[in-house]
């Protein structure tokens, strides 16, 4: 075998003629000649002529005997006309006829009952095997036969295996078919067999055919001596054939011939032919991925062990090595599955083979190798290997000699991929390592931390060199999720922060999870002291600078705080330590409260998750984790999370008083909105697992202070002429909504009393005249309208306070909206309110005009609430019943027959919102269609505006088979109103047509479209053929599918929906895709426009996304990243001679003229470095003469005499022409003025003679100079 060259072998000729016609089609007709002759009755192929003659003489035939035309029937008469045909022998059987009969046999076969087929198929079956056998035979009919044979076989009696064997060879012999359909055919054919047999005692013989065949075939290869020279190519040829019948069979075969067949692929791989190759990979994926075959695992391991060394030794091509990628993975994995012990030493070697791999320049090779990686380390490495790793290495610190563990050389590895070599795929390496820590655990602080001290040392690498940063701190912030933050801090030395570390503060808040309170108070509130006190030390020299760098470190350790509170796993023994030095820290350090509240919200709130989740939801949940947190999470069970509160409920009275303490004694009024968003959500954690009584003692006294404020406004309101009464009332006003928040924040923790005496405050609240109480009152109303039994209990009260409410001032409509929405969906939900909804009805119309409020927040908020409405009428409760649902878009379509053109387009808007988020309203939309056409022919462009968006929504959110049952009505509708000359809309109408054309094709709107508007079309066909040829098509089809596909996620944008034209400015929504001419041809105007949105949207950049949080301004790394996204690009400041030089303190050095030239960077103190220092400022740009003329001759002048001197490694003076800018102006007579200087340079050789270079310039100074003066 190995002395063949495949390029030798012979080809295999392809057919001339057309492809077979598909004869399994034909198996379910009635009349299958019948069928057979309409179908191809008029086909020019000469094979489907001979077929028809055929089905017509069988159909003759059927007639004649007088019987049904049956399928039973047609292979009767079939079987017939093939008996005497397969007995005359091939010299006598005509070719076109065997093949039609052969050809109408296989469209016959699979239609018949089994009983027919045991009855009657195995003389069939001889039959058409011998007609197989003839070289006559066409290639057709060769192909008809073994789909007949096949079916015949699995269908039949599988009791012998003697009566079987004949048919079964015929069908193997033809696996090696010099044709290439009748061998392809032969190898489905065999798949088929083999799934039939499985389960069977006939599946053992039959794949041992299999093997045997392939075995002689090896010896016909191998040059053997029962084969001639002349045969070695063509067995060679057929163990080819034979790999690729195997790649749909091997997987099929039972395991001793499977493993004989597996013995000599790794003969055939170190031929080192690319087929072979190929098919041999093709094959062992099969097996890898086939759950029932068991093959010998010593075998298997010593393939996957073959191809792993090839990577290295080999050249191979990127299909080739992302096929062996995929293949270790999958076939280790296997191995292991089935004798992990005699895997696990061969590990090593596997990862190094797919470090080679990820090393390649192929990207889907490294992207194999990297799910490969992550794989095998989830599935193959286990508990057991890293406790031998872990007991091995703690035996060698204690002075033994040893070996390393397999665990061990695999971390080796995976650290090898920090190398240099791997520069160009270090993301994805960063990618794997992170999985290693992750399955490692805390354990990867003993087995990876070398890797840790390479990906710290990669941090000092500069963001020119180095485009991963993202990636390395992922994986960086992965090593301190797995071992914890005290092993990272210990492995890195991290004593203390500085600026050459201070990048892992970020990475730290980021990804502490499950870590130790301890490790806070001792470790994190070490670092801290130590920089505090070297504050003073900094100040006492006047540096000023690294003082405040010092402040900030502080604050930064500080935020570490609410990431140790993370699913802790000391809290129960710690806690009552961690309360003393945050109770002490609230009170002393004002600027901490915030971060000290977020972490007591946290640590509550998951203990609490912990005790009230459900089995389903942690299924769900977990799918999102790593690792890492899954671990941590899965610690806290409900007797573990129940410990934890009772811990921190002994304490909570504490930090009620001490909160309450500080929330009501701030003396900024300015500060009073910050102060109540920082603290409330902490002390309604805490209030939630309080003492009821303690609780509801606390809010007695606050209800009493809000009296007492209350009473001092309304007494002041009665003289309120004075400026000092007004500061005053003012002042009282935000005091009443701080205790009115502070309450509000209590209500988890109140008893049912406490919240009616609560709600008795609210009632007259909410008809305030300060906007800022009225608006804290409306929002603890709608937290009080949470609980349904609040509603059942004040029901008719709170109709009447809705009602008696109205109008509520601007601040409060957004959560006047929450109130309605919650009395909405109580009173649909509950049957035996029907007579309430004549105050929905109302209450909702109200939520509709809120849809055409300018203001943003209030405006989004009132859609969500009416998708909310619309979800819960549709909810599991109501049995899944639409009925609630459809009865509420009534409602909403009841607006349609508003007073005001303000009120029906709201309900518009409305009814545009619920058809584009519920699929089941599409039908019911269309019949407001009539309806919608009639309002568009009133005058209002109000009106038309919400009407065209409703049709917009209705389209996009419509099938295309839906859509054409309502095209015509929907393109007259909108061209007769587009007729109108004077509308200003008609590149809305024209961009909804552009959306039929797409979605229902040219032809069919063209169909309907009125022959007055056939321009608008051909217009549309003519932009979209421009499209296609600028190469633009492709994408428009992808927003199209987005747009069409019902999704349960919503894309909705107002803008978007109701804007003037077909595009808009948001590019989220399914239209954003779509331009029309009106939107292609964009003003300077809306450029400038959207210019100062952005500037005015600024301060948004300033917001991490990933936590919403405020970025934090004193991490130079993520101000750096977010000033780069804003700044806008300005040319670099010359370093001349008109900057203002700074030190590191901030104050200004001032230089001699001499010393400019000569001047070195300013020393700095140890703690600053180039990261940190102050950038001089330029105050103005450098001047440059009119005539270019620039340079002085200073470097060529002599101090001790006269003209210039020729310096080594330079050009003589007056050797070159000095450059000008102006030569690279467009313009020709700057470029004229520019050439003059070249002009004068030889005539002025002679005149400046003898002189120096700087006194030849200032003299022509002088010269121009007293030209000017005479001038």
């Amino acid at each position: 075998m190995a002395d063949v060259d495949m390029d030798d072998l012979p080809q295999t000729p392809r057919s001339v003629a057309g492809e077979d016609p598909d004869l399994s089609i034909f198996s379910g007709e009635a009349d299958l000649a019948a069928a057979i002759l309409t179908r191809l009755g008029r086909s020019q192929r000469e094979d489907d002529q001979h077929l028809c003659a055929t089905a017509a003489a069988m159909a003759q035939a059927v007639r004649d005997q007088g019987v049904a035309a049956t399928t039973v029937a047609y292979f009767a008469a079939a079987a017939a006309a093939l008996s005497p045909l397969a007995r005359a022998g091939p010299g006598a059987a005509d070719r076109n006829v065997a093949g039609a009969l052969l050809a109408f046999l296989s469209a016959a076969v699979p239609a018949l009952p089994l009983a027919v087929v045991r009855a009657r198929g195995r003389q069939v079956a001889d039959d058409v095997a011998r007609v197989l056998e003839f070289p006559s035979t066409p290639d057709s009919g060769a192909r008809a036969g073994l789909r007949c044979l096949a079916h015949l076989i699995s269908a039949g009696d599988k009791s012998s295996w003697e009566a079987l064997e004949p048919l079964y060879a015929v069908v193997l012999r033809l696996a090696t078919d010099q044709r290439l359909k009748v061998r392809k055919q032969s190898h489905s054919s065999l798949r088929d067999i083999l799934l039939s047999f499985q389960r069977q005692p006939v599946l053992v013989p039959a794949s041992q055919a299999i093997a045997r065949a392939f075995e002689r075939f090896m010896l016909l290869a191998g040059g053997s001596n029962n084969a001639s020279a002349a045969e070695g190519p063509k067995g060679a040829n057929e163990i080819i054939c034979i790999l690729d019948a195997l790649k749909g069979c091997l997987h099929l075969m039972t395991s001793k011939p499977s493993n004989d067949i597996l013995k000599y692929f790794k003969v055939l791989l170190n031929v080192h032919q690319p087929i072979l190759t190929r098919s041999i990979l093709e094959i062992l994926h099969a097996v890898g991925d086939s759950p029932t075959l068991q093959l010998k695992p010593d075998v298997l391991l010593d393939l996957m062990c073959s191809l792993g060394l090839s990577v290295s030794t080999e050249r191979k091509s990127g299909d080739e090595l992302a096929s062996i990628a995929r293949l270790l993975n999958v076939g280790t994995r296997k191995i292991y599955s089935q004798n992990k012990n005699i895997v696990v030493v061969k590990l090593p070697l596997i990862f190094t083979s797919l470090g080679d791999i990820l090393a390649s320049e192929f990207e889907e090779a490294r992207f194999c190798a990297v799910e490969s990686f992550k794989g095998l380390i989830d599935n193959c490495i286990d508990e057991n290997l890293v406790s031998q790793g872990i007991t091995q290495i703690k035996a060698r610190h204690q002075g033994m000699r040893s070996d390393p563990t397999v665990i061990e050389k695999i971390c080796a590895i995976l650290e090898g991929l920090l190398d240099v070599r791997y520069t160009d795929v270090w993301d994805k390496s960063f990618h794997v390592i992170s999985v290693a820590f992750d399955k490692l655990g805390e354990s990867s602080s003993d087995l990876l931390p070398e890797a840790l001290k390479n990906l710290a040392d990669m941090q000092n690498l500069s963001d020119d060199d180095f485009s991963f940063r993202k990636q390395l701190n992922a994986c960086i912030g992965s090593a301190v999720a797995a071992m914890g933050p005290k092993n990272v801090l210990d492995i890195l030395h991290i004593q203390s922060i500085c600026d050459e570390n201070e990048w892992i503060l970020p990475i730290l808040e980021r990804h502490i999870v499950g870590a130790s309170l301890q490790f806070f108070l001792r470790d994190i509130l070490g670092i801290v002291r130590a920089v505090e006190k070297s504050i003073p030390k900094l100040l006492k020299d006047d540096k000023l600078f690294s003082a405040k760098r010092a402040e900030g470190y502080v604050y930064s350790l500080w935020s570490l705080l609410p990431s140790c509170c993370n699913y802790p796993c000391d809290t129960s023994n710690t806690f009552e330590v961690l309360q003393n030095v945050i109770c002490d820290t609230l009170k002393n350090q004002p600027d901490l409260r915030g971060i000290i509240c977020s972490s007591i919200q946290i640590l509550i709130k998951q203990n609490k998750e912990a005790l009230s989740i459900t089995s389903e939801e942690d299924i769900l949940v977990e799918d999102e984790l790593s690792k890492s947190e899954r671990r941590a999470k899965n610690r806290y069970t409900k007797d573990f999370a129940e410990e934890n509160l009772k811990e921190i409920r002994a304490f909570s009275s504490n930090f009620l008083d001490l909160l309450c303490s500080i929330f009501l004694s701030s003396s900024n009024p300015q500060r009073m909105p910050l102060d109540s968003y920082r603290y409330t959500p902490a002390i309604s954690e805490i209030a939630s697992i309080s003492d009821k009584d303690e609780v509801g003692n606390l809010f007695l006294g606050v209800i009493k202070k809000l009296l007492a404020a209350t009473k001092a406004v309304n007494a002041q309101q009665v003289d309120d002429t004075s400026m000092e009464i007004e500061d005053n009332s003012n002042t009282n006003n935000m005091m009443r909504a701080l205790l009115l928040d502070f309450a509000a924040s209590l209500m988890p923790g109140l008893a049912a009393k406490s919240i009616n005496v609560l709600f008795s405050y609210v009632k007259p609240a909410i008809k305030d005249s300060d906007s800022m109480n009225q608006k804290r009152a409306y929002k603890v109303l709608s937290m009080l309208l949470k609980d349904a039994e609040f509603i059942e209990r004040n029901l008719d009260v709170l109709l009447e306070l809705m009602i008696s409410s109205l109008p509520c001032q601007f601040p409060s409509k957004r959560y006047r909206l929450e109130c309605l929405h919650h009395l909405i969906v109580y009173i649909f939900k509950d049957p035996s309110k029907l007579r309430k909804r004549e105050i929905v009805s109302s209450f909702l119309t109200e939520i509709l005009l809120a849809l055409k409020e300018a203001n943003k927040k209030t405006r989004n908020r009132a859609y969500d609430l009416i998708i909310l409405i619309g979800r819960a009428c549709e909810d599991a409760e109501n049995d899944g019943r639409k009925a609630n649902l459809h009865q509420f878009f009534d409602m909403v379509a009841g607006g349609l027959a508003g007073q005001t053109p303000h009120a029906i387009s709201a309900a518009v808007t409305g009814l545009a919102r619920l058809t584009y988020e519920f699929s089941d309203l599409i039908g019911v939309a269309y019949k407001l269609l009539p309806s919608t056409f009639l309002l568009m022919q009133r005058n209002n462009r109000e009106l038309v505006k919400a009407n065209l968006g409703f049709i917009k929504a209705l389209v996009a959110k419509s099938k295309a088979d839906v859509l054409d049952e309502h095209l015509k009505g929907v393109v007259e509708g909108l061209l007769s109103w587009q007729s109108d000359k004077k509308n200003s809309l008609k590149a809305k109408v024209k961009s909804l047509v552009e959306i039929l054309v797409k979605k229902c094709g040219l032809d069919a709107v063209k169909a309907v479209m009125p022959e007055e508007h056939m321009k608008l079309l051909t217009n549309i066909r003519k932009i979209n053929e421009r499209k296609m040829r600028k190469g633009k098509s492709s994408e428009d089809g992808e927003a199209m599918s987005v747009a069409s596909g019902a999704t349960r996620r919503s894309g909705w944008n107002h803008t978007q929906m109701f804007s003037d034209f077909g595009s808009d400015e948001d590019s989220n929504g399914p239209f954003s895709n779509q331009h029309t001419v009106a939107s292609r041809n964009g003003s300077k105007a809306s450029t400038r426009s959207n210019r100062k949105r952005q500037d005015r949207n600024l301060q948004e950049k300033f917001i991490d996304h990933s936590t919403g949080e405020p970025l934090d301004l004193l991490d130079q790394k993520t101000m750096r990243l977010a000033l780069k996204s804003t700044e806008k690009k300005r040319a670099a400041p010359d370093d001349d001679d008109d900057e203002i030089e700074l030190d590191p303190e901030g104050r200004m050095i001032i230089r001699e003229e001499r010393e400019y030239r000569k001047k070195k960077p300013v020393s700095r103190d140890k703690e600053a470095d180039d990261k940190s220092s102050i950038r001089s400022l330029s105050v103005k740009r450098r001047k440059v003469a009119s005539s270019g003329w620039s340079y002085t001759g200073h470097e060529y002048t002599s101090k001790k005499a006269g003209g210039d001197l020729k310096k080594k490694d330079k050009m003589e003076p007056y050797a070159y022409w000095p450059l000008d800018r102006k030569l690279l102006n467009r313009r020709s007579d700057r470029k004229a003025s520019a050439r003059k200087g070249m002009s004068s340079v030889m005539k002025m050789t002679k005149r400046f003679e003898g002189k120096s270079a700087s006194g030849a310039l200032a003299a022509r100074r002088t010269q121009k100079h007293k030209h000017k003066k005479n001038k």
